[in-house]
């Protein structure tokens, strides 16, 4: 797969991850959700730190944590450059491409959204706002919005500790650069062989064409 191909997919998902992210913080209100489906919902809301919620505690906490997306996305984008200039499996160039693809669209949330809207607390955000934004260069907060709350309900009793709780599942809300960044790895956990083909496979193919 050449770099060419690499960088429209790359592209390609960065303006659906933004788009939608765009639409999002100026049609919703904070914690608004639109009903899809029962098992799917459009929910938006704001991630300010890690994965899952978790932050780097302290005042430059956010600040070093978008400091070491910026160096992460550099190492991911020369793995990308590396793997296609040793001719890579095309397998491994689409899942860096897709991992490459997500982490640079939370980044330009972290980034720039601080700078370019204002807050979403009881009314609809604004693009560029006259008022004033809600943060500042490299505090911005990671728009969330696809939901699936797969199931949801009280557990049989016979269910040890946790019998007769509440219980639901997959409640992180999460977005289309998460997304790519489940494939990318979900490719590479599956096609772990067809990834990483070891030097002797290699030779081998190139040997039989």
């Amino acid at each position: 797969m050449s770099l060419r191909k690499a960088s429209l997919l790359i592209i390609l998902i960065l303006l659906i991850d933004q788009i939608s992210k765009i639409y999002i913080k100026t049609s919703f209100v904070l914690g608004e959700e639109v009903k899809v489906l029962d098992w799917f919902s459009i929910l938006f809301v704001e991630n300010e730190g890690m994965a899952w919620g978790a932050k780097i505690p302290g005042e430059y906490g956010k600040l070093l944590l978008t400091l070491f997306r910026l160096g992460a996305i550099v190492g991911i984008g020369y793995w990308l450059w590396d793997s296609v200039r040793n001719n890579g499996s095309r397998i491994l160039i689409t899942a860096i491409a897709c991992i490459f693809a997500g982490a640079f669209g939370n980044i330009i949330d972290s980034v720039f959204y601080g700078l370019i809207f204002d807050d979403s607390y009881g009314h609809v955000a604004q693009f560029l706002p006259e008022s004033g934004s809600y943060g500042t260069l490299f505090h911005g907060k990671v728009v969330d919005m696809l939901y699936f709350p797969l199931y949801e309900g009280v557990l049989p009793n016979w269910i040890p500790f946790w019998g007769g709780e509440n219980f639901s599942f997959f409640d992180p809300v999460f977005n289309i650069a998460d997304t790519a960044i489940s494939v990318g790895v979900g490719l590479l956990l599956v096609f772990n062989k067809k990834a990483f083909p070891n030097k002797k496979e290699t030779e081998e193919v190139g040997h039989s064409s």
